[in-house]
């Protein structure tokens, strides 16, 4: 949305009265309208560790998990841009790069 011209506390006003009214999405959607990933309730260095972990007990056992895969290349993106101390919504800043900002 900030791509295109959005404000991203505005949109996030809309969601979170709306149809994402959950607690969840208030706090995380919050951190990323206002880029504000400190302090870190669980930080992307410790995501990156479940999601390894996720991933080598599924291959152990035969069990495709698709979506992990890209998921753990951007807690990695996000780590070696200095994100592994920050909170896990730091990923937004990985999407925002990837989409040009």
């Amino acid at each position: 949305m900030r791509k295109a011209g959005i404000d991203a506390g505005r949109y996030i006003d809309i969601l979170t009265n709306s149809l994402f009214s959950a607690p969840v999405y208030r706090t995380y959607g919050s951190m990323i309208a206002g880029e504000n990933y400190q302090p870190a309730g669980f930080r992307l260095l410790l995501c990156l560790k479940d999601i390894r972990l996720t991933l080598a007990a599924a291959e152990a056992e035969a069990v495709p998990i698709p979506a992990a895969s890209p998921m753990r290349d951007h807690f990695i993106e996000g780590v070696a841009h200095g994100d592994g101390d920050a909170d896990w919504a730091a990923l937004a800043r990985v999407a925002a790069s990837n989409a040009g900002l």
